[in-house]
């Protein structure tokens, strides 16, 4: 276990989330509506999207929330980015299951950056809910994530 421990690094989510709002066309609604129903929780963190969705949930709730590009001109890989530097906590994107998405490679992307970075991500009302009303979205929470200096140096140095 010790080897395993030594692969991995401990980040630490504050108290304060950093947290993404992103949803398909289809599902803009419903996350405006998800955003004023937990209004009082979401006005205690710190709040971006993807441009249209960010831009339609602060003029429905009056939540600040920064935009990025729209989801297929950049906005979620942009999101991903800031995952990467450490700087999202929490992704809530509502996800259309019945509609072809036209950047689907980007969401898939993006979602696989969610778990490499083991962000808690909900893709479904459902699963929002349960995340926000968790015990944990008033604490701070360890995870541990790949320590990927180790594994780069691991990989140059075997390759």
């Amino acid at each position: 276990m010790e080897n395993l421990n030594n692969e991995f690094i401990t980040l630490t989510i504050g108290k304060q989330k950093n947290i993404a709002l992103i949803a398909h066309d289809g599902k803009k609604k419903e996350l405006i509506q998800w955003c004023l129903d937990n209004k009082a929780v979401l006005e205690k963190h710190f709040l971006s999207g993807t441009g249209t969705t960010a831009r339609m949930i602060t003029d429905a709730t009056g939540l600040p929330v920064r935009g990025y590009n729209s989801g297929p001109l950049g906005g979620d890989q942009q999101i991903g980015a800031k995952i990467v530097e450490g700087k999202i906590d929490f992704v809530v994107f509502l996800s259309d299951p019945l509609s072809a998405q036209p950047h689907d490679p980007d969401v898939k992307a993006f979602l696989r950056i969610c778990q490499v970075y083991d962000i808690p991500i909900a893709t479904n009302k459902a699963t929002a809910d349960f995340m926000i009303t968790s015990a944990l979205m008033d604490k701070e929470y360890d995870h541990m994530i790949i320590d990927f200096n180790k594994n780069i140096a691991d990989r140059a140095r075997t390759l």
